[in-house]
């Protein structure tokens, strides 16, 4: 029973996207009204240009953690989203599983995408994210030692395995939902309520041009609903002022 216990503690610590025990983090944003969208595992030759189409269509930003051995393959199109406006983000330089990895691992795997980062966009990044949200003692002081802070969510609806956007869409309802709670119809949201972080994806971390048209097709569903209810659309750096 106590080792069912402690490791039951033990995978709250290292996964759920609130539990602060191994370092304080970000997961909310400071208004009901402000959402917060991010994509991982990028920049996607084949995806992310798409996203970032339809962001601008809709005159909206978000955040986009990238890998750091993508990030030199094409770091034109990382250049590109940083000049539409979207925020970058550090998701380790390879995408390993960092619960397992020695504090010396966790800290060549953060530099090395900084690094990659810093080469191509002139300044290093402020936000992290850890590949599959996992943490150990030692993965978010490591971050914090680089000058970033570290993002988790609020949403993961787990497009990943999406084989269809009919799948994902319903799964990103709860967005709407909470919106709607929160708000009196007419765009005023309650004051002191924070908001979404919806975790999503644009790449697929073992090789670059995966596909994540679904995320796209649901985005295109989503984007002039959330809009039409009044959510405003922002990088980490506006879901935290």
């Amino acid at each position: 029973m106590a080792a069912a216990a402690a490791a039951g503690g033990l995978a709250y610590a290292a996964f759920h996207p609130r539990s602060q025990i191994f370092g304080s983090h970000v997961h909310s944003t400071r208004s009901a009204g402000k959402l917060a969208i991010t994509f991982d595992d990028g920049p996607n030759p084949s995806i992310t240009p798409q996203l970032l189409d339809l962001f601008e269509k809709y005159g909206a930003h978000a955040t986009f953690f990238v890998i750091g051995e993508f990030v030199r393959e094409v770091p034109d199109l990382l250049r590109d989203t940083i000049a539409r406006g979207h925020s970058i983000g550090n998701h380790t330089e390879r995408h390993p599983n960092l619960f397992w990895r020695t504090p010396s691992l966790i800290r060549e795997e953060l530099e090395g995408c900084s690094g990659a980062i810093s080469e191509f966009l002139g300044a290093p990044p402020k936000w992290f994210r850890p590949p599959f949200g996992l943490r150990n003692p030692w993965v978010i002081p490591a971050a914090n030692q680089l000058g970033m802070q570290t993002v988790m969510w609020s949403l993961l609806p787990g497009d990943w395995r999406a084989q269809s956007a009919e799948w994902l869409i319903p799964r990103l309802e709860p967005i709407a939902t909470r919106a709607v709670a929160n708000s009196d119809g007419q765009g005023n949201f309650r004051a002191n309520v924070p908001g979404d972080i919806l975790c999503l994806h644009d790449g697929y971390h073992h090789h670059q041009n995966g596909d994540r048209c679904p995320t796209v097709k649901a985005m295109k569903y989503w984007l002039p609903r959330w809009r039409d209810l009044g959510l405003e659309f922002v990088t980490i750096d506006e879901a935290v002022r």
